[in-house]
């Protein structure tokens, strides 16, 4: 599991941490007291069906319960995915994260890469067409993309879409990053359009909740989504997770105000990251890539700030770096800091 995710505090002195994306915002109101109230229920079990976390989510986003998983993190639902598929042949666009990697090793099937080009800013273009190939079975995509911060125009994803039904392509599309861009980007109005979609978004970043897992999948196909149950373990959801669910669905206020603060802070910190002389990636999520020929995380890490090192990431190399988007303070403090590392 090494080098999957950032945030890697346990092992590392640090004192702020720039190497995970969550709502510099912070949870919303009313959700430490929903996680105070689960406490009093953690004698008894939790509701098998999560009957009323699903109703939130459905209101929500205006979609039948039916159509929805509930999983213990976007993890567990990229597993549950491909145990149910067992695709003899996945296809996963590099540079992205490893946990699509992660589940589809998990069964005996080719996986194969397609590199999206620096030149064209990670973005993927209409030769991901070409790869989908007959022997395709499964293609796992993220919209916007982690960790480059790409979003793809709904012309060209909903073309994607069409060729991936027309040659029976099963498309899972990781949308955890996407209530920082703002709803109208989503392919959630497709949701009943493509029976091959298996849309999967989180609480987890935009809600600031890593600790307490939770993430769901969205999908119009009823007879994958039992398969895909079979596959989740019962009682995958603690009444930690189910009362912070509820206390979260439905915050509109909170998510229009998060987009703005977001973009505003992104702009603030590309802006003193390009002064320093370092590459910087368009992105529209609540993190930046950069490029920088200086140690940047050994340097920043002496001085307890932890940020992504992305040499990992398929597609990357050593001098790539995915910095979360935080509070104008700590962006400032991160900007002083690199500042004295690159004297």
């Amino acid at each position: 599991m090494e080098g999957i995710h950032g945030g890697d505090i346990y092992r590392n002195p640090v004192t702020m941490d720039f190497s995970v994306n969550i709502n510099p915002l912070g949870m919303p109101d009313g959700v430490e007291e929903a996680l105070q109230r689960a406490i009093g229920q953690s004698m008894k079990y939790p509701d098998i069906m999560a009957d009323e976390l699903k109703t939130a989510i459905s209101v929500m986003l205006s979609v039948p319960k039916e159509y929805l998983q509930l999983g213990n993190g976007a993890s567990e639902i990229f597993m549950a995915i491909v145990h149910a598929i067992r695709p003899e042949k996945t296809l996963i666009p590099i540079p992205s994260f490893y946990g699509y990697e992660y589940a589809a090793k998990a069964v005996s099937g080719e996986i194969a890469y397609f590199p999206l080009k620096e030149e064209a800013e990670f973005m993927p273009d209409e030769e991901l067409f070409d790869a989908l190939t007959e022997e395709t079975d499964l293609l796992f995509l993220a919209n916007p993309n982690n960790p480059t911060g790409t979003l793809m125009n709904r012309d060209y994803l909903n073309k994607l879409l069409e060729r991936c039904k027309e040659k029976k392509i099963y498309v899972v599309l990781d949308e955890c990053f996407i209530e920082f861009c703002g709803t109208e980007c989503s392919a959630l109005p497709w949701i009943e359009k493509y029976p091959n979609l298996l849309l999967v978004r989180a609480f987890t970043k935009i809600y600031a909740i890593p600790g307490v897992r939770l993430g769901y999948l969205i999908c119009s196909n009823r007879s994958l989504l039992e398969k895909i149950r079979t596959q989740i373990p019962e009682w995958n959801l603690s009444v930690f997770a189910q009362e912070a669910g509820v206390a979260c669905a439905g915050k509109t206020a909170y998510l229009e105000k998060t987009v703005n603060y977001v973009k505003n802070e992104r702009e603030f910190l590309a802006e003193g990251l390009k002064k320093f002389g370092f590459r910087v990636f368009p992105g529209e999520a609540n993190f930046l890539l950069i490029h920088s020929e200086k140690p940047l995380y050994e340097k920043l890490l002496g001085k307890g700030i932890l940020i992504r090192d992305c040499m990992n990431f398929k597609g990357l190399t050593k001098g790539y770096y995915r910095i979360a988007v935080k509070k104008r303070q700590d962006n400032e403090k991160l900007l002083k800091a690199i500042g004295e590392c690159i004297e």
